[in-house]
């Protein structure tokens, strides 16, 4: 099998954009966790979020391509940035910046992970007034009438598969190219997939991760309909997310996109490119106990990530520190803990957590973000703090701290679960 490293890391979070800015606020503890501007929420039970900084999407596209922002949701934007972001990191000049450009695009892949992708309401307006049967939708006026309200090209910015169509028309990418929508799970099964696209010789590189915004006014309703949103902390955003943490009263919705450019090693080798690290394990699992929740034995997770470290052929005691999903949510915490015992026993209460929900909120289909704070982990040899995981849910023995630590890392873990059931886990490695 040919061996897979990462290259290049792109990161839009509401820490920031860019993996430098990402990190460095990461490091520091900073909470980008605040109260919803992008719409009023003022009638939502939960008002507060992770919102990505503003920026202006015709930065970070050719001129050429320009006009087709206008059919972009902002989870495409997302992408779109990180893309850009990952490629400059990369050193890697596709046809976006120079039309000389030496990559090959038949031998160079796509994998990105996509939400749900809601609608802008006031797209959504007169489509919907046409369609009225006094109080009611009428699906025949919806089909006759409703319908001819919305532009032509109005599904073109709601399809999850437009991240990726983006993206590899951008760059000019004509390999292998896959959308997986599994909800949370979606980057890390986007990541697993290149992966084993580069490993079978399929391609030789390949972008992939994902991304996704929660912040519109029905993307926040179905979370708070689903009482996975915490409603208590509206004046305390900073404190809202606990991961762990025995006061938990549940996760905030975020946004954000963290996009990987990964290289079979021999040929990354040769360009002499930046090596953060080398994929070498790639695991996931199904959980049916519950649509909404997960196994509370952690049985399903904890299969997720003893997959991933028997295809490295790692050793649970090798693994220097794991940056779980800890979205906050007590019930979901307790069966994420349950599953990471399986895995590392007693070993647990000394292997170093860093759980980053509390200072971005949940990014989704986005939590690649949370496999490059992983990586940067190992990378720089340091870990993010555990920000508000103050007294360690049922009192179990963790180790987390409210700072940044340096410590010694040669594998790291970044795992996560997602609404409906699927798992995944990945094992980075150092390369020296």
């Amino acid at each position: 099998m040919r061996r897979v490293v990462i290259t290049g890391i792109g990161v839009v979070s509401p820490l920031g954009i860019g993996a430098q800015a990402f990190w460095s606020n990461l490091l520091s503890g900073r909470v980008a966790v605040q109260r919803i501007t992008a719409f009023d929420p003022g009638a939502m039970p939960s008002q507060i979020a992770g919102q990505v900084p503003d920026y202006k999407i015709s930065d970070h596209v050719p001129k050429s391509y320009r006009k087709a922002t206008k059919v972009m949701a902002r989870d495409i934007e997302l992408a779109v940035i990180a893309a850009d972001d990952a490629f400059r990191d990369a050193g890697i000049q596709s046809k976006a910046y120079a039309e000389s450009s030496t990559l090959d695009g038949t031998r160079f892949g796509c994998n990105i992970g996509a939400g749900l992708i809601s609608a802008e309401l006031n797209e959504l307006t007169a489509a919907m007034h046409t369609a009225r049967d006094g109080n009611r939708l009428d699906l025949r006026k919806w089909g006759e009438s409703g319908m001819n309200q919305l532009t032509p090209l109005w599904l073109l910015k709601y399809l999850p598969n437009m991240l990726a169509c983006h993206v590899t028309i951008i760059h000019q990418l004509k390999g292998p190219s896959n959308t997986i929508t599994c909800a949370d799970a979606s980057s890390h099964l986007a990541i697993g997939e290149a992966f084993r696209t580069i490993q079978r010789g399929d391609a030789d590189q390949a972008i992939c991760g994902g991304a996704e915004s929660k912040i519109n006014p029905m993307g926040l309703m179905r979370q708070c309909l689903l009482k996975r949103v915490n409603e208590a902390h509206n004046d305390a955003p900073e404190s809202a997310v606990r991961p762990f943490d025995e006061d938990a009263q549940g996760t905030v919705v975020g946004e954000g996109g963290g996009l990987f450019i990964l290289e079979e090693y021999e040929s990354a080798k040769k360009r002499g490119a930046k090596i953060y690290a080398e994929i070498v394990g790639f695991g996931a699992s199904q959980d049916t106990y519950s649509v909404t929740e997960p196994d509370p034995t952690g049985s399903s997770y904890a299969r997720a990530i003893q997959k991933a470290l028997a295809d490295a052929k790692i050793a649970p005691a090798e693994v220097g520190c794991v940056v779980p999903h800890g979205l906050g949510i007590k019930s979901h915490d307790r069966a994420e803990l349950a599953g990471l015992r399986e895995v590392f026993g007693d070993g647990l209460s000394k292997l170093p957590l860093a759980p980053i929900k509390a200072q971005t909120g949940n990014m989704a289909a986005g939590s690649g973000a949370d496999a490059a704070a992983a990586v940067l982990a190992l990378h720089h040899n340091r870990l993010p703090p555990a920000v508000n995981t103050r007294k360690v849910i049922d009192g179990q023995p963790l180790n987390v701290a409210p700072e940044a630590r340096d410590t010694k890392i040669d594998v790291s873990i970044s795992s996560v679960y997602s609404l409906g059931g699927q798992n995944a886990a990945l094992v980075f490695r150092r390369v020296d």
